[in-house]
């Protein structure tokens, strides 16, 4: 396509939100309009499942519950006055509890205000506060964030090291629908045992983000602990960033959560369009469809063009593959359906992996994230007339030039900064472009069964582990990994037996005594000190 085709293709497909001053620009993605004519019928289909699931539809027939995350910007759009109480008077006391936290109002027992805040969850419930602390924190926050987001002891104890003395003028949040996950629990249970090494009071420096009579609601009651806040059933957890999940974590630290909102309700607004070219979700959802040949045979490669947005790749990344990486379609069928998503951020990786990108393997496109404010304030020049920022911009569009002269796809999502209005407007922006994308391809975006069937494997490990150890237990002489399965009757399972005793056997545990070579399992014998 020579340069007058191209810049006039540029224009017909260019989408510009004049209130966000927000762009989308699919023109790199190279349909063409038979191609668009034909997903008609499916974006039709999709605009009216969309509308069904903000007006209250059952989404998730596993857990017989709605997806209401459209609702936490604009309470008006929930179906009942229930539901619209819940929604503003959970932001109400979320607004009240940080005001009063940052003030010294509500303060730790031994210090006088809170100075940091250990944010203990896993997935959803990390992913969204990471990334917006990153993005969005000012420089000097009234309290610094921390997150325990693994069930790693070493990262543990790194952070509570960090931490040191501060710990006592810590506040803990601990994020769990549940309040049975266990990568959350164990990371709470470290915590409170930190505290407690140290004679401070735990329920003086937490809070609960739970569902209604959770085992951490009752636990937090019953403790006394500072305040609990509801993780409604009708919020996933990757779409839970403008919930108490993410809210209560950004308004601690001084991030303006109305503005977030706003800026999300905005793009709610824009992505409602039932029209492909005025609804700038819809024209990623195309753009994925195009490029996968809807059944994400290409990778998305996201390339964000600024350091506070480095975790927006890793953001997207559980929203798009947990919501769209499924087995089954609706109607039963196996379709093996997902969308892989990758990425770092501009310019690092034009010196990591865009030589690949441009000359190797064609199995992705990219997605840039542009933003035009290079900063606050003026910048020196570094050559004349040259600023870091103009070498920035500048390595962006080359790098998207370079790309689609070797056939290589793109599309580019422009922001004018990086702004609680604009992040928000960028999370509500992809979480539309997921709801349409499943509905194009028949998947059902709120459910997630691979992430159950990974929780009940993990917990019949440990219960294989407390076989072992009774056994252990019961017998003196040292016995072989197929003695020692057969007599656990798990036979099927030595495999996970040897790894079980590699790990007891490298971490002291239990009195685990094992003679032979760990290189060559079948001369393993283990035992049990007494």
């Amino acid at each position: 396509m020579d340069a007058a085709a191209l810049w006039k293709r540029y224009q017909d497909w260019l989408y510009y939100h004049h209130q966000l001053q927000f762009y989308v620009d699919i023109s790199r993605i190279p349909f063409d309009e038979s191609f668009v004519e034909s997903l008609h019928p499916k974006f039709d289909r999709a605009f009216r499942d969309m509308e069904a699931l903000e007006g209250g539809a059952i989404a998730n027939p596993d857990e017989n519950r709605m997806v209401g995350h459209y609702w936490l910007r604009d309470p008006e759009l929930a179906p009942d006055n229930e539901l619209k109480q819940e929604v503003t008077q959970t932001l109400d006391k979320i607004k009240n509890f940080a005001s009063e936290v940052r003030s010294g109002k509500i303060r730790p027992p031994q210090a006088d205000r809170f100075t940091d805040i250990i944010s203990i969850g896993i997935g959803g419930s990390a992913l969204g506060p990471q990334f917006v602390a990153q993005a969005l924190a000012p420089e000097n926050p009234p309290l610094n964030i921390h997150f325990i987001d693994n069930t790693d002891p070493a990262g543990i104890d790194r952070l509570l090291h960090q931490l040191g003395d501060r710990l006592a003028s810590s506040l803990a949040i601990v994020i769990s629908k549940s309040g049975g996950t266990p990568e959350t629990r164990n990371g709470m249970v470290e915590v409170q045992q930190a505290f407690a090494a140290k004679n401070l009071d735990f329920p003086k420096h937490a809070i609960a983000v739970t569902g209604y009579g959770s085992k951490l609601e009752q636990q937090a009651t019953a403790e006394g602990w500072l305040a609990t806040f509801p993780m409604h059933d009708w919020i996933g957890g990757r779409t839970s960033e403008m919930s108490a999940v993410g809210l209560l974590p950004a308004a601690l630290q001084g991030i303006d959560i109305q503005e977030m909102l706003l800026g999300a309700k905005h793009m709610d607004e824009a992505t409602r369009q039932p029209n492909l070219k005025n609804n700038p979700a819809a024209l990623l959802a195309m753009a994925w469809y195009f490029e996968g040949n809807g059944r994400g045979e290409k990778d998305m490669v996201v390339l964000p063009y600024k350091d506070s947005l480095l975790l927006f790749s890793r953001y997207l990344q559980q929203l798009i593959m947990e919501s769209l990486g499924k087995e089954k379609d609706l109607d039963g069928n196996t379709v093996h359906q997902g969308i892989a998503v990758y990425g770092n951020k501009g310019t690092t990786d034009q010196h990591a992996y865009v030589q690949q990108l441009r000359e190797g393997v064609p199995n992705f496109f990219v997605t840039f994230i542009e933003v035009l404010q290079d900063r606050k304030g003026e910048s020196p020049e570094v050559e004349p007339q040259v600023t870091s920022g103009d070498y920035l911009s500048g390595l962006m569009q080359g790098t998207r030039k370079a790309l689609y002269e070797n056939q290589r796809h793109s599309l580019t999502v422009t922001i004018p900064g990086v702004t609680p209005r604009t992040v928000g407007a960028l999370i509500a922006l992809y979480e539309r472009a997921v709801g349409l994308y499943a509905s194009l391809v028949n998947v059902n975006a709120y459910h997630q069964p691979g992430v159950e069937a990974g929780k009940k494997a993990a917990a019949a490990v440990l219960k294989l582990q407390q076989q072992l150890l009774q056994v252990l237990q019961q017998e003196k002489a040292p016995l072989s990994l197929s003695e020692l399965a057969d007599k656990m009757d798990a036979r099927d399972d030595i495999e996970s037996i040897y790894m079980i005793v590699r790990h007891l056997h490298a971490n002291q545990r239990f009195g685990i005594l094992v003679e032979g070579d760990f290189g060559k399992p079948d001369t393993l014998k283990v035992s049990m000190s007494s």
